[in-house]
């Protein structure tokens, strides 16, 4: 199997993924800066990877596995670590909740587009609108947290947007999530239909 170019930014967001972890826990001036940046890098190659793929006509099977992995892991792991840094009061009870909707919310739709696949309907599922607003509306709020994760009291304000950034993009992950749901929902039928007992 030959790894084309897009594949390999692929497996370079995901080597990010430790980096970003590390640089995040050390005690230096501007690890929050420099964690952000890791993390930025990282959703640029997730837009360019897909670009290119397109582009040049560069689409691979491994390929089209790896990207969703690549950028579910890059979300829930920057979850994690803004959850666990995060542990004073109901500040900490929205951010785990936030975190759980949109974890769950990713599991649930990966596992609907891989039964849809099964059935040949892979595309009912396809991305929407909803879902992409709902992906830049978590970006730039994961960013703007992890620049604020030790919350500076110079800078509360700016932690306070990145927490109701997170908050509306936990709701369009509900509303996204239905909205895939909703497509899926006559196949979901006929299949129940289907494995009832006479």
């Amino acid at each position: 199997m030959r790894i084309n170019l897009p594949t390999w930014l692929t497996l370079f967001r995901v080597a990010l993924l430790p980096v970003m972890v590390l640089v995040f826990y050390l005690p230096f001036r501007g690890h929050n800066i420099t964690a952000a940046i890791v993390f930025i890098l990282a959703a640029v190659t997730d837009w360019f990877d897909g670009y290119l793929a397109r582009r040049l006509n560069m689409t691979s099977a491994f390929g089209a596995f790896l990207d969703p992995v690549a950028d579910k892991l890059m979300v829930a792991v920057t979850l994690f670590l803004l959850v666990e840094s995060h542990r004073d009061g109901w500040s900490s009870v929205v951010m785990a909740v936030t975190a759980a909707v949109i974890v769950g919310r990713e599991i649930s739709v990966s596992a609907l587009r891989e039964w849809m696949a099964e059935l040949g309907k892979r595309a009912t599922v396809k991305v929407a609108f909803v879902g992409k607003l709902k992906t830049a509306m978590q970006m730039v709020a994961l960013v703007v947290l992890i620049v604020q994760h030790e919350k500076e009291a110079k800078l509360l304000s700016l932690y306070n947007i990145g927490e109701w950034l997170l908050v509306v993009a936990g709701a369009l992950t509900i509303w996204s999530g239905l909205h895939y749901l909703a497509a899926a929902w006559p196949y979901l039928r006929e299949d129940a239909r289907a494995a009832r007992p006479e």
